[in-house]
């Protein structure tokens, strides 16, 4: 599996974004690198969950908002300051699920799906959309959410627990149960 950049860090860019947290602590002006480059990760991460553009802007802003408020309950454990933002991201996509707000939709692309599905014949490509989206629908949300962050978005099991708030051990558990679910159902359909 190949790791994603954009949520793993160096140890030089860890420092650095420990640096930008403790100044938007002191003072909030000082926010704006963290939301220059998280703005488009937390948006990507919410639009893929719901087809409606709009209502990702509101959520995302609404992300932020919070983000800033609460900053000074932060604490850092060892993982980017985005596993904290994708917690608020997801909080806030449940609430905007549970008030009927927004749908929930899942982003599935070809490419990711020989990783998660053993047999998938690219050449039966729109039968197997079909299939596994059935599938998913058997699948619980939080069993849905967990394979979105593990084979979608490459997320290291470590930034799976902490995001939702996990051991690392259990989110590993959790996702292998979660892909065998998914495989039995898929399997089921043929």
């Amino acid at each position: 599996m190949n790791i994603n950049p954009l949520y793993h860090h160096t140890p030089e860019r860890m420092k650095e974004e420990l640096v930008w947290i403790q100044r938007a602590k002191e003072s909030p002006e000082h926010f704006g690198p963290l939301y220059k480059k998280y703005y488009e990760c937390i948006f990507r991460y919410i639009h893929q969950r719901m087809d409606d553009e709009e209502m990702a802007y509101d959520l995302t802003s609404q992300v932020f908002i919070k983000a800033m408020k609460y900053i000074h309950k932060y604490e850092h454990r060892g993982v980017p300051f985005s596993s904290w933002l994708y917690r608020i991201a997801k909080s806030e996509l449940y609430q905007s699920f549970r008030d009927k707000k927004a749908d929930r939709y899942v982003n599935i692309e070809t490419v990711q799906l020989t990783e998660v599905i053993d047999g998938f014949d690219e050449e039966e490509n729109e039968l197997n959309i079909k299939k596994l989206l059935q599938s998913l629908k058997k699948l619980k949300e939080f069993d849905i959410q967990l394979l979105e962050m593990r084979f979608f978005e490459k997320r290291s099991f470590k930034e799976i627990g902490e995001i939702l708030e996990l051991t690392e051990n259990n989110a590993k558990v959790k996702t292998f149960r979660a892909l065998e679910r998914l495989k039995k159902s898929f399997h089921s359909n043929e």
